[in-house]
């Protein structure tokens, strides 16, 4: 099984990300999200509230199957305080760097660019919290290390 070394998941509410894909053009490694999120990973990370204090802890089991330019990417995440939930996202690799997404609890399709070592993905997904639901807009970064890490930071913002 191959192990991610340093996946980290950092999520800040309210965050915003003045950065730019363009940024990171003509950077290495070249992110290839076919080769990467191929077969069986494993990640972990933290959930940040609006103060930057750790809120959660998770851990999350991933397997990637790829046919042509379509691509199978099935996540089941542990969180510390017991939760588990699943995802599956469809990925499509477009042309020049592009990518389409979707999953059962995102809304629309995901959109992804990769430049360089980043790939970036925007999406709006539900998430509870205690017993109320809140649509959320994803400001997705991913910056591949090598060929075993990806360090993962997402920005939520407010949805629509």
């Amino acid at each position: 099984m191959m192990k991610l070394m340093a996946f980290l998941i950092v999520i800040l509410i309210s965050g915003c990300s003045g950065q730019r894909l363009d940024d990171y053009r003509g950077t290495s490694p070249e992110f290839d999200v076919q080769r990467f999120f191929n077969g069986p990973l494993q990640a972990d990370g933290v959930v940040l509230n609006h103060a930057g204090v750790v809120a959660r802890r998770f851990s999350v089991k991933m397997v990637g199957t790829w046919q042509d330019n379509v691509g199978k990417l099935e996540e089941w995440f542990v969180f510390d305080d017991g939760e588990k939930t699943t995802r599956t996202w469809i990925i499509t690799q477009l042309d020049n760097g592009r990518y389409s997404g979707t999953a059962g609890d995102i809304h629309g399709k995901a959109v992804g660019e990769a430049a360089g070592f980043a790939l970036h993905w925007d999406y709006q997904l539900d998430i509870k919290v205690d017993n109320s639901h809140y649509r959320v807009t994803f400001d997705d970064w991913l910056y591949q290390i090598n060929n075993k890490t990806v360090i993962n930071r997402s920005y939520i913002k407010n949805g629509e």
